[in-house]
């Protein structure tokens, strides 16, 4: 601590005067000149007679101007309030005052002791600092005699804390907005099957008031033909701790019934269920369509080779993720099965007043959706679909006079493309009974609709409306999940002046699912490169929320000790004491030199780093992968260096591992594909990821999220 800083004193002594023994006195002033916390101590007219430079630092104030003042003549006034309104509640009430921040506003550091220049001169060095919170204790001092002669406080710097805290706080919103927006009503009951908490969503479907739920929970609203039943199989899941999966009608508020799917399992703690969670889906319009269905291939017994095309029709839609891949199998059924020479599906926008055509997929490519017509048709035309849309009923016109008849010329208007057109057929698209859409076939002569022809198109219509809605539920899921995924990860590399950076993940295209993997990159304080790739076993909610927390404590961890070891150990720490014991996850984690290439690497369970480099042949490495995190383990770790001219690239298991292909064999393959990249591809680290993610994943079906993270060091300019 610098003598300007200090307050000079004849010689050491108590709050009151007293002479201190050496003991009191030693531990007085290192406490004062040594403490990394801040200390002072305030009289009871709130002046300050002792502080620290610990926090003078913490308040961006000279020492020198704190002492014998209050701290609305130095501190901001912002400050200098809530500082001020701390005291006065000590000394009123006599007691201690704890979990009180104090927040420090951005500005200026305090200059040298004599320094007059106005912060921010040119010829200062002083820069904007930026706002810290302060976690301050305050506690009333008394002298020997039981005396209060003022208040004592000590100070803690919690910025970056608090930081860490709200961002998991608004990570933890999100999943939990994620879970409410899903279509899903989940519930918790006791081990013994009983209701712990409430279920408001469900009770908004029931009806039922908080005491009617504590009392009967969601069997007494469970139709009475189906409560034994149910009741039973519940009972004896929750005797022998299985998985409960059955389906059941439920009575609304209404007093309707609709029928829900459900899903609940026990959650363990060690050997024990320490509850139940379930989730219930309404699949009321599955069901309705599922009856129909029957009821339809019923009367379609005479037309075998329509059902068999109809079954066909639905195997395919089942196939089908997109809506344009939806319209490409209804253009296709409706061409073999009744011989139309033109299809189309339109759908309903958001306000139920327009309809907009989708144009099919093309084989082999990915299915785009997008108008085939320049404008869309309005509800309120006079259309073949607009009209089976607004009646919700099919529109059949078997020749031309018959379409002039009903409609006029607004759908020769539309379709002027294909004026050969002799008979049409329009269908109404419906999910739960409301229409979504239409579906319009034509002919090129005039043809008559069968009886026999009519129920298979309804039948056809039913199973495009299922479709239809499934495939739009598919890409909106799809999109919230990949978007929430990417949410997770770092938005921008670090750019380097010695090494270049890239990174690629690829989610897997058969699932809405949002994953567990990982990448994070990040300077520490020293400047050099903290580079993490991880994998969280599972999918869901679940799976992200435990790759955000392990993401986040290796942040908070290497930025308190960055060598890989210590940073692995105290996420096993944390694993043991938060995680599930089945969780699964593994990390890759290396502190590098930007400059000399120069670092150490520690692995927890995750697949070897691969090892490029133009003067030996491409190899993985061959070090002990360590266990997974939370698995007793002794942390390790090994030096390492990227030479100049070297790439390193970590990866997750998506990338070597899928149905058909093992992980030895997966490795053999990708060191095998980085000794095929071409010298211009190993030097450019985008292109090397994408060179290496396109041929592992050739001739596979990608079931996994796939994360590649590439490092370069070029070579240096001659």
């Amino acid at each position: 601590m610098s003598t300007e800083t200090s307050v000079p004193h004849p010689r050491v002594s108590g709050v009151e005067g007293q002479p201190m023994d050496a003991s009191d006195a030693a531990l007085y002033a290192t406490l004062l000149t040594e403490a990394p916390g801040g200390l002072a101590f305030f009289d009871r007219d709130l002046r300050c007679r002792r502080a620290n430079d610990a926090l003078a630092a913490l308040l961006r104030v000279p020492v020198r101007e704190l002492q014998q003042r209050r701290p609305a003549e130095v501190l901001p006034e912002a400050l200098a309030t809530a500082f001020e309104a701390a005291l006065h509640k000590v000394i009123a009430e006599d007691r201690p005052l704890t979990d009180f921040d104090l927040v420090v506003p951005a500005g200026e550091p305090p200059g040298p002791p004599g320094d007059s220049r106005p912060p921010g001169d040119a010829a200062g060095v002083a820069t904007a600092v930026e706002e810290r919170i302060l976690a301050c204790t305050w506690l009333p001092a008394r002298g020997g005699d039981g005396e209060h002669l003022g208040v004592v406080l000590t100070a803690l710097d919690v910025t970056e804390r608090r930081r860490a805290e709200e961002v998991i706080r608004r990570k933890e919103q999100r999943y939990r907005s994620l879970v409410e927006a899903s279509a899903q009503v989940v519930w918790v009951a006791a081990p013994a099957g009983g209701v712990i908490d409430d279920a408001p969503e469900w009770r908004a479907i029931t009806g039922q008031t908080p005491d009617d739920y504590a009392v009967g929970g969601w069997l007494s609203v469970v139709h009475p033909e189906d409560r034994p039943r149910i009741e039973g199989a519940w009972q004896g899941c929750v005797e022998e701790n299985r998985v409960f999966e059955t389906n059941y009608r439920i009575r609304t508020k209404s007093g309707t019934y609709r029928h829900f799917d459900v899903r609940a399992v026990p959650i363990w703690q060690g050997d024990a269920v320490i509850e139940w969670v379930g989730a219930n889906t309404d699949v009321t319009g599955q069901r309705e369509a599922e009856e129909m269905r029957g009821r339809l291939t019923e009367q379609l017994s005479a037309a075998a080779l329509r059902t068999a095309r109809l079954q066909q029709a639905t195997s395919m839609l089942a196939e089908a993720l997109t809506v344009s891949q939806v319209v490409q199998v209804i253009t296709e059924v409706g061409r073999s099965a009744i011989g139309a020479d033109y299809s189309a599906v339109a759908l309903l926008d958001d306000d139920k007043l327009r309809l907009s055509i989708v144009a099919p997929s093309q084989p082999g490519a990915e299915g785009e959706t997008g108008p085939v017509s320049r404008d869309d048709i309005k509800v309120s035309d006079q259309t073949v679909m607009s009209v089976a849309v607004r009646e919700s009923r099919p529109f059949l016109a078997e020749h031309p006079d018959s379409l002039r008849l009903q409609l006029g010329h607004g759908e020769r208007d539309l379709f002027a493309q294909h004026t050969e057109e002799r008979a049409w057929v329009g269908l109404p698209l419906l999910a739960a009974g409301a229409p979504i859409g239409a579906l319009r076939f034509s002919f090129t002569r005039p043809r008559e609709i069968t009886e026999e022809e009519r129920v298979f198109l309804e039948a056809l219509a039913g199973q495009c409306a299922l479709a239809v809605e499934r495939a739009l539920l598919f890409e909106r899921e799809h999109r919230t999940a990949e978007e929430l995924q990417r949410s997770l990860l770092p938005s921008d590399l670090p750019q380097l002046p010695g090494m270049v950076l890239a990174a690629r993940y690829n989610p897997a295209t058969r699932h809405v699912q949002v994953g567990g993997d990982w990448y994070d990159v990040f300077r520490l304080a020293d400047d050099r490169l903290a580079v993490a790739v991880g994998d969280v076993m599972g999918k869901g909610v679940l799976a992200a929320a435990g790759m955000g927390r392990v993401r986040n404590a290796l942040r908070a961890l290497a930025l308190n000790d960055p060598r890989p070891a210590a940073v692995l150990a105290g996420l096993d720490r944390l694993f043991s004491a938060t995680e599930d014991e089945e969780q699964f996850t593994t990390v890759a984690y290396a502190v590098i030199d930007p400059e000399t290439g120069k670092g150490a690497f520690s692995n927890a369970g995750h697949p070897p780093p691969l090892l490029i480099s133009p003067d030996t042949p491409a190899h993985v490495s061959t070090r002990e992968p360590g266990t997974p995190l939370g698995w007793p383990s002794q942390r390790q770790q090994t030096s390492f260096s990227i030479e100049t001219g070297n790439t390193v690239v970590f990866y997750s298991d998506g990338l070597v591992e899928n149905r058909r292909r093992g992980v030895d064999a997966g490795l053999e393959e990708l060191v095998a594909v980085a000794a095929d990249a071409p010298p211009e591809v190993v030097g450019d680290p985008e292109r090397l990821v994408d060179f290496l993610v396109d041929r592992m994943l050739a001739g596979y079906e990608q079931v996994d999220d796939v994360t590649v993270l590439a490092l370069h060091v070029p070579p240096k300019p001659e």
